[in-house]
């Protein structure tokens, strides 16, 4: 599991339509759900992030949840400078679905084509 894997995954995953959860993504390579496997996935995510935001793309890291809310974990709402809201709720869900839809947007009719 790298940058390339991941993002690849979530260009797929967005080019879909669709969220993963954190499980989901780690089993996407062949891993169990484990904290430190966890916290590995979230770094990764960040530098996908920043590669997207260096070529002017919507944020990837966005589409990875958790299942108990489908919403983004607390290392993801911690970069979130211009945000002031909770990271749980109604609002918070607001915040995402924007952020997510973006994503779906840009990459609904790029993702197949970048995997060729």
């Amino acid at each position: 599991m790298d940058a390339d894997s991941v993002e690849q995954l979530l260009i797929r995953c967005a080019s879909e339509g669709r969220t993963l959860t954190y499980t989901e993504a780690l089993a996407a390579f062949g891993m169990r759900f484990t904290r430190p496997k966890m916290r590995s996935l979230c770094k990764i995510l960040g530098e996908v992030n920043d590669r997207a935001a260096a070529r002017g793309e919507p944020e990837l890291a966005v589409l990875v949840v958790r299942s108990s809310d489908g919403l983004p974990g607390d290392g993801w709402w911690a970069g979130r400078d211009r945000y002031l809201g909770d990271w749980t709720g109604t609002q918070a869900e607001r915040y995402v679905r924007a952020r997510q839809n973006k994503a779906y947007r840009f990459w609904k009719n790029r993702g197949l084509a970048s995997e060729e």
